[in-house]
C-alpha cells in the first residue's frame, strides 16, 4: 500500500502542480457514483418494490434491464464515434439531460410498457453520460499510469453501491416514486457542471498524457505505441477475444446487479435493509480490488490478471448459489467485490494498451454489441430459470460455467501488432 501511495503521489503532481488529468478523473468519479447509486447498483432494490406493487415475475423484470443494455449496447459503435468526433463534453450533457428525465419518467409509470421504456430512457442517458464516454478522456489523457487512472475513477462506481442502504432508507420512507423522482433531479443537478470539467485530449491544451515532459514527437510516439484504427482493431483476434471475455464476466456482474437482492429478500430470508448491506459489503471489496487491480495493472501481466479474476467470478457464483448461511453470503461478496474490482479498470487498460487512445471510443463501442450480450444475457437467464424451477441455483451454476470457460479467452488474446504495411499506410 505505501508503494501504491507513493506511486500515486508522483502521478498526481507529475511537475509539482496537480496535472488536469486527475480532475478529469475526479468528474468521472462523481459521474460514475451517481450511475452506480441511483441505478445500477440500486435496481435490485427497485425490483423487489416493483414485484409487491404490480406483480411482475422475475423474468419480466429482468427483461427491462436487459432490453436497456441491448439498447445501450447497439448505440455503442453510434456513441463511440460521436465521442471521438466530437469530444466526450457535449455527449456527456446529452446523457445526463436523457437519464435525468428517464428517472422522473419513470416515477409516474402506471403500466409494464411505461417501465420498459423509462428504464430504456435512463440506459441511454447513463450509458451517454457515464462509463465508456468519460472512458475516451481518461484514456487519451494517462499513459503510464492508465490504470490507477481508470481504477480511481471507477471507485466512484463503488461508492455508490457502499451507499445503496441509504437510497434503501428512501425507498422504503418516501416509496420509490419519489425516490426515483428526486434522483432524476439530482442526476441534473449535479451530473451536468460534472460534465463540463471533461476534456477530450491532452494535446488541445497544451499538455502531454499523464503531465510529463515530451521533447518529440518522436518520443511521444514512442510513449504512446501505435493506434490501431477502429478497422484495424476489429480485423484482431484479440479484438474479439477480449470483448467475449468481457462479457462472460459481465454475465456474473448483471445477474448479481438484478437478483442479488430478489435472490436474498425473497430465497434466503433477508430483509430489504439487510440485503442492502451484502450490497455495500460487495461493493466495499470491489472498491478495495479497484485500487489493488489499478497499482498491478501498471506493474503485472493485464491478461494474467483477468484470467485470475474470471476464475474467482466463477467460484464467487458456486458460493452464492449453495449458500444457505450468512457467512456463506459474505464469502460470496468479497470473492466478487475483488474479482470485480479488479478486473474493471483492466477491461479498459488492456483495450488502451493493445489498440491505443487514438479511436478508443469507437473501439469500445463496436465492443458493446458483444458486450450488451452479457449484461442482457445474465438477468434474463436466471430470472428464467428462476420462475422455471422456483429458485436461483440452477441459474447462477450456469453463470459460473460461463465464466469460467470466459476466461480461456483472456489466455488466447495475445497483444496483436499492426504488419508492416499498415504501419507504413498510418505513418505516412
Amino acid at each position: 500500500m505505501a508503494n501504491f501511495l507513493a506511486s500515486f503521489g508522483k502521478a498526481l503532481r507529475p511537475q509539482g502542480t496537480v496535472f488536469f488529468g486527475w480532475y478529469i478523473v475526479a468528474s468521472a468519479a462523481g459521474l460514475q457514483l451517481l450511475s452506480g447509486l441511483l441505478w445500477m447498483q440500486s435496481y435490485g432494490a427497485y425490483v423487489v418494490l416493483l414485484q409487491e406493487d404490480f406483480g411482475w415475475s422475475k423474468t419480466m423484470v429482468a427483461g427491462a434491464f436487459a432490453l436497456a443494455r441491448v439498447e445501450s449496447g447497439v448505440l455503442g459503435p453510434l456513441q463511440g464515434w460521436l465521442v471521438d468526433r466530437f469530444g466526450p463534453k457535449i455527449i456527456l450533457t446529452i446523457g445526463i439531460l436523457l437519464f435525468g428525465i428517464g428517472f422522473v419518467s419513470f416515477s409516474s409509470i402506471n403500466s409494464l410498457l411505461g417501465f420498459y421504456l423509462s428504464f430504456a430512457l435512463i440506459a441511454v442517458g447513463s450509458s451517454l453520460g457515464g462509463f465508456a464516454t468519460v472512458m475516451v478522456s481518461i484514456v487519451n489523457w494517462f499513459h503510464q499510469h492508465r490504470s490507477k487512472a481508470i481504477a480511481v475513477s471507477q471507485i466512484g462506481y463503488s461508492l455508490g453501491g457502499v451507499a445503496v442502504p441509504l437510497l434503501v432508507i428512501c425507498l422504503e420512507a418516501i416509496g420509490w416514486r419519489m425516490t426515483a423522482f428526486y434522483s432524476g433531479l439530482v442526476v441534473l443537478l449535479v451530473g451536468l457542471p460534472l460534465a463540463q470539467l471533461v476534456r477530450h485530449r491532452p494535446a488541445d491544451y497544451g499538455q502531454v498524457a499523464d503531465g510529463q515532459y515530451v521533447v518529440s514527437t518522436t518520443v511521444t510516439s514512442q510513449l504512446q505505441g501505435v493506434d490501431f484504427s477502429a478497422r484495424q482493431a476489429m480485423a484482431t483476434s484479440a479484438f474479439w477475444l477480449v470483448s467475449v471475455g468481457h462479457a462472460s464476466a459481465l454475465l456474473c456482474v448483471s445477474v448479481v446487479m438484478v437478483h442479488l437482492v430478489p435472490h436474498l429478500s425473497q430465497g434466503l430470508g433477508f430483509t430489504l435493509t439487510e440485503a442492502a448491506l451484502v450490497v455495500a459489503l460487495l461493493t466495499g471489496f470491489q472498491m478495495f480490488g479497484q485500487i489493488v487491480g489499478g497499482y498491478l495493472g501498471d506493474r503485472f501481466n493485464k491478461r494474467w490478471l483477468c484470467i485470475a479474476c474470471m476464475v474467482v467470478h466463477a467460484l464467487a457464483l458456486l458460493e452464492l448459489a449453495y449458500a444457505t448461511e450468512v457467512s456463506e453470503v459474505i464469502l460470496f461478496a468479497i470473492m466478487h467485490g475483488l474479482a470485480w474490482g479488479v478486473r474493471g479498470p483492466l477491461m479498459v487498460a488492456i483495450r488502451a494498451d493493445y489498440f491505443g487512445p487514438s479511436a478508443f471510443g469507437t473501439i469500445m463501442g463496436f465492443s458493446s454489441l458483444i458486450l450488451m450480450f452479457g449484461m442482457s444475457g445474465g438477468p434474463i437467464i436466471a430470472g428464467y430459470m428462476a420462475d422455471l424451477y422456483g429458485d436461483y441455483k440452477i441459474g447462477l451454476v450456469s453463470i459460473a460455467c460461463a465464466a469460467f470457460l470466459g476466461s480461456f479467452c483472456f489466455v488466447a488474446a495475445r497483444k496483436p501488432e499492426l504488419r508492416d504495411r499498415e504501419l507504413t499506410r498510418q505513418e505516412g
